[in-house]
């Protein structure tokens, strides 16, 4: 399944964000991955990001991520970069962007 999502990052905290974009731990990459999750690439605007995911089962893959250590520390390393943060709760299951048209 494709999904959408749409998170912001403080307009202070962009280089920063960009920065821990390109160290990713490969913990966490491969915990992605494993999760079902055949890409995921993020878009930035100004502030705005917008992440497009290619995954098996995005309510499976936010319960497989939510618990796990590394994930948890890499969300907590964003939401101090974040305005508004991907949410891996399980009401995070349903935060995609809804499709309003496709060619």
């Amino acid at each position: 399944m494709r999904v959408a999502l749409h998170t912001k990052v403080r307009a202070d905290r962009v280089e920063e964000y960009e920065a821990a974009h390109r160290e990713v731990p490969e913990e966490l990459t491969a915990a992605i991955r494993a999760a079902g999750v055949s890409e995921w690439t993020i878009w930035r605007s100004g502030t705005d990001l917008f992440h497009l995911l290619d995954v098996a089962d995005y309510p499976a893959m936010i319960a497989e991520l939510e618990k796990l250590p590394v994930n948890i520390a890499w969300q907590a390393r964003m939401a101090g970069l974040l305005d508004v943060a991907h949410d891996y709760s399980a009401d995070g299951a349903d935060a995609s962007l809804p499709v309003v048209w496709q060619l």
